[in-house]
């Protein structure tokens, strides 16, 4: 009896508490909805009036509404028609998937040594690493020019790829690196322990737990490349292998004072197109490899 008047009111004083806690505010406030509305606003606007622009033909690309008074495709249809746009687009997703492939599958090895070996100088290789990323590119692009002359790989694909990859593998290693540190070494152990290999429990345990860190180290570096502008314009010298960055800024106008700013717009809305929904369609892993190892425990 003593023992059922105990819980009788244990559970009368949990009761009140409920009763007396205080109630949790309301939503978000209606000033935080605006101020992300106008943030939103901020960022999307310069793509929209790409977007503006893109559909304007003629005495349209000097009107400043808002919204095109005549729009048309007739740039898009313009671009397309052009081979040597057609042609960069197919040499840019040829060059940046090898950069992305290259930087993942050499970035992942050096990254797990990196974070599973125990030796002196880590934290100098890392930094080392790191700071490669952050090298100007200007300062290697006239070297780059002549040696490529002198080997044979200038105006070339090969010749491309390679200066893409060494800015593209640093930054994969980095983010692989924190990324590898957070998986458990017992899940590894556990698979040698049932006869796997070092590699095959790298291959089957880890890469698979690392998938969010890959698609960050991937998304960053094919987005790097996609965009990289100066070697693409200092080593290339004709369509044969120029990128669509380096393209776009040999389009012409009708005359040789005019500025073809309906077909650059077009352009650069078709080359962002990519980029965007590749961003789209890994979010939830991007957001997931950014974050990880922010919070331990």
């Amino acid at each position: 009896m003593a023992t059922e008047a105990a819980v009788a009111e244990r559970a009368e004083t949990r009761a009140k508490t409920k009763k007396k806690a205080p109630k949790a505010q309301g939503g978000t406030p209606w000033w935080m909805w605006i101020a992300v509305a106008a943030i939103v606003v901020f960022c999307l606007f310069p793509f929209y009036w790409l977007i503006n622009l893109s559909l304007k033909t003629g005495a349209d690309l000097g009107d400043s509404s808002l919204f095109p008074p005549h729009p048309t495709l007739k740039n898009y249809e313009s671009i397309f028609n052009n081979s040597d746009f057609t042609r960069s687009l197919l040499n840019s997703a040829i060059i940046a998937i090898s950069t992305t492939a290259l930087a993942l599958l050499v970035g992942s090895f050096c990254a797990y040594a990196l974070a599973r070996l125990r030796f002196s100088g880590k934290f100098a290789i890392i930094a080392l690493v790191l700071s490669i990323t952050t090298f100007p590119a200007i300062a290697i692009a006239a070297p780059l020019f002549r040696l490529w002359s002198d080997i044979g790989i200038f105006n070339t694909l090969i010749g491309l790829i390679i200066p893409n990859l060494t800015f593209a593998l640093p930054l994969a290693i980095y983010i692989l690196v924190s990324f590898f540190k957070e998986i458990p070494k017992d899940l590894e152990e556990a698979a040698l322990v049932d006869g796997a290999t070092h590699f095959v429990a790298f291959r089957k345990v880890v890469v698979p737990l690392a998938a969010p860190g890959l698609a960050t180290a991937g998304i960053l570096t094919f987005i790097a490349t996609w965009n990289e502008f100066l070697l693409a314009i200092t080593l290339t010298s004709s369509p044969k292998a120029r990128p669509v960055p380096a393209a776009i800024a040999f389009f012409t106008g009708s005359t040789q004072f005019e500025i073809p700013y309906g077909t650059i717009t077009a352009a650069s809305v078709v080359i962002s197109v990519p980029l965007i929904l590749l961003v789209l369609l890994f979010q939830k892993r991007i957001v997931a490899g950014l974050t990880a190892g922010a919070v331990k425990g």
